[in-house]
């Protein structure tokens, strides 16, 4: 592709900002990382989607946080036996019981261990498969319906957001799922019966973890109001960070031609500061929360032993009853930490999890509007542009009656593409209207329109799995016959017949590496499968050269018969086959007619064939 017909593609690309927007602010006044600006992403889940998908994943998966919690308990309460054995043996010994039974509670001691060990075995490995499960469960969701996203949403949103999704936020999630769910409720379980044996056994010691509680509260508070923006804001600016990197590597050439390189280099260097200062941030969170834990640890454990002196000095507690309860406070230690330290993960998490349900509330475009009642499409004062206050296309009016072909012509950035993408139903125009058998595309929903138009572009994926995996995405159930069937309608069947495998030949990574050429085939064969009844093929032989585009296009041309075609293209024999020619310029059609009346004319047209035949 050259120079111009990339800058060709970059000006069609939407502007994301039309579709949504979200600020990066700062939690505080005098905190400013680089000045903070909008930044465009797909949409994150509010707390009412996220609490609404978590509770979905605990009702999935009951039984098995039920069973955790149980095994849990079990290996809790064993733990507790070993201080319970030696506070009744203190006792004991300060009643001067010279027959200690050290046999009888050796063995106990020994079982509670056994048990111990055995049930938390099953609590780390019922916590993992939890873990696995539930990550498992979240990824199929959240490729269901990334697949499911109206085309027009990712054009708008661009790919670097979607993609530190799919990566790093599913990366954070996977700590989070396989270790801090499983861990927190363990944690939870844990803390809760510890306070409860410490209240049975020495009620008055209680007070220590009343006494705790208020610094270890007003540290958590303060933290976790700070924490969630912060790390969101993060995770935004790691997707900011994608976002440019991944635009300037696929606009490579355009930055070279233009010689944008110090400027992209400067706006990923910007992004990268602005990442960077929101990392430092939470770091530097992270390093008051932990002090203010190891502080609310000490205080408990200090507390039990000032406060269980004075209760024994008084007789109010027994020294065994001291000996349980501090054993029990120095154990208390494990879980607390475990909870907030898990507990930050899940902050984190919890920031990655609404990034990643947020494609839930994307609604499907379109609605319920009225089934179409016949195969004409028609474009009406149709106004349409990227940006809010830029248009591209300029009152279009256009009408393809059904069968008929259809070619738009014109030089690179005219607007050829915004317009067939919107006879595609791709996007919905600003004013006036598309229409597919009288009823707005606008309104249909985007499966309905896929049923009756598709589009076809210079972009062309294999998938890795054999041919006909890639073939069956078009129509599933389609039997071998008509899969050899659509392969030869784009002359492909020849090369397809001579690999050893045929249709069970394995393609993409680890496999057979097509051409670009054979890719096209492929996605070609796609489209014959798939049947619509009005196609849009943006360029869509342009990697073959122009005698294999040729024939391929006259091989198309049989089995396309009777569908409607609009074909966007620079090799002007697609127009001298049409039916009716468009000629777009500057966002507006200028000239329309057949190929013959069109050179007649003089215009355009004519200067556009002449130039191509030399």
């Amino acid at each position: 592709m050259s120079p111009q017909s990339t800058t060709a593609t970059s000006e069609e690309r939407p502007d994301p900002r039309q579709w949504r927007t979200r600020r990066i602010g700062v939690p505080e006044p005098d905190y400013d990382p680089s000045a903070p600006e909008d930044v465009t992403i797909l949409p994150v889940g509010s707390p009412a989607t996220v609490r609404s998908y978590v509770r979905e994943l605990l009702r999935r998966h009951r039984r098995s946080f039920v069973l955790i919690v149980a095994v849990n308990s079990v290996a809790v309460v064993a733990s507790m036996v070993g201080p319970a054995l030696l506070g009744g043996l203190v006792d004991d010994l300060a009643a001067g019981d010279r027959e200690l039974q050290l046999g009888r509670i050796t063995l106990w001691f020994t079982l509670a261990l056994l048990v111990q060990t055995v049930f938390t075995q099953q609590v780390r490995l019922r916590g993992a498969m939890l873990g696995e499960e539930m990550l498992a469960d979240l990824r199929e969701d959240f490729l269901v319906r990334s697949v499911g996203l109206p085309p027009s949403v990712l054009e708008r949103a661009g790919t670097g957001d979607l993609l530190s999704r799919i990566t790093t936020d599913i990366d954070r999630l996977a700590d989070a799922m396989r270790k801090a769910v499983p861990q927190l409720a363990i944690g939870l379980v844990w803390a809760a019966l510890l306070i409860g044996a410490l209240c049975v056994t020495a009620p008055p010691l209680a007070l220590a973890v009343v006494l705790a509680l208020p610094v270890l509260v007003a540290g958590c508070r303060w933290y976790f109001r700070r924490a969630p923006h912060a790390y969101r804001a993060e995770a935004a600016g790691y997707a900011a960070v994608a976002a440019a990197l991944a635009e300037t590597v696929d606009a490579g050439r355009t930055v070279e031609a233009h010689r944008l390189g110090a400027r992209r280099v400067a706006l990923s260097e910007r992004r990268v500061a602005e990442w960077t200062a929101w990392e430092r941030r939470t770091l530097w969170l992270r390093t008051v929360l932990f002090p203010t834990v190891n502080l609310s640890n000490m205080l408990i454990m200090g507390g039990v032993l000032l406060l269980g002196g004075v209760f024994v000095l008084q007789g109010w507690i027994s020294v065994g009853q001291l000996t349980t309860g501090a054993l029990l406070a120095q154990m208390l230690v494990e879980p607390v930490g475990l909870i907030l330290r898990w507990y930050d993960e899940l902050q984190v998490a919890q920031v990655s999890l609404a990034r990643l349900v947020g494609v839930r509330e994307i609604e499907p475009e379109g609605g319920s509007g009225t089934a179409p009642e016949g195969k004409e499409v028609r474009a009406r004062e149709v106004r349409f542009g990227y940006h809010a206050d830029v248009d591209v296309l300029h009152g279009v009016t256009l009408e393809v009656a059904p069968g008929s072909r259809v070619a738009l012509v014109g030089p690179s950035g005219a607007g050829k593409s915004t317009l067939g993408r919107l006879l595609a139903g791709i996007y919905g125009p600003r004013r006036g209207e598309v229409t597919l058998g009288g009823a707005e595309l606008s309104e249909l929903p985007a499966e309905e329109v896929r049923r009756h138009v598709a589009l076809v572009n210079q972009e062309h994926h294999v998938f890795v799995g054999t041919l006909r995996d890639n073939l069956l995405l078009a129509r599933q159930g389609a039997e071998d016959a008509e899969l050899w069937a659509a392969l030869g309608a784009v002359d492909a069947d020849g090369w397809v017949r001579a690999l050893g495998d045929g249709l069970d030949s394995e393609v993409g990574s680890g496999g057979l590496t097509v051409t670009p050429a054979q890719a096209q085939q492929i996605a070609l064969a796609r489209l014959v499968l798939a049947d619509p009844h009005t196609l849009v093929l943006d360029e869509a032989t342009s990697l073959l050269d122009p005698r294999a585009a040729r024939h391929l296009e006259r091989s198309l041309a049989k089995v396309l018969e009777g569908r409607t075609v609009v074909a966007i293209a620079h090799r002007l024999h697609t127009a001298h086959d049409a039916d009716v020619i468009a000629v777009v310029e500057d966002g507006r059609i200028s000239e329309l007619g057949s190929h013959r009346t069109l050179v007649a004319a003089n215009g355009p047209y004519a200067a556009l064939w002449r130039s191509w035949h030399g």
